[in-house]
């Protein structure tokens, strides 16, 4: 008896890291993909650098980072503000915290509903 409930929960477990795994996939491509959006354009390159890179996998592990691969020095700028050379400030862009927010929501919703079939 022991065994069948050991093998339903190893299933179980198989099932849910999956799932876990594809919705993180999934929310790390929205975030890029509202980043891109979200993104000031001047001359394009900022808002094309956006990536999502892997930073550790395992068996049910599964991390993204979703950065800005060549332009990392302007996302604080950009986001929050800055001040300018003369005096004065330069308006504040928020392009990067509205894309989390929407990437946790996606995951969220995605694994209750994945675990809840």
């Amino acid at each position: 008896m022991a065994d069948v409930i050991m093998e339903g929960l190893t299933e179980y477990a198989e099932l849910a890291a999956d799932v876990m795994k594809d919705c993180v996939r999934k929310a790390g491509d929205t975030v890029k993909r509202e980043a891109k959006t979200g993104a000031p354009v001047k001359t394009g390159r900022y808002k094309k650098s956006w990536a999502v890179r892997r930073q550790r996998e395992t068996s049910n592990v599964l991390e993204v980072v979703v950065h800005s691969r060549d332009r990392y020095q302007l996302t604080h700028l950009l986001e929050k503000g800055h001040a300018k050379r003369g005096g004065g400030r330069v308006r504040a862009i928020p392009h990067i915290a509205p894309a989390e927010e929407k990437g946790v929501r996606e995951l969220e919703e995605g694994i209750k509903r994945g675990l809840s079939r």
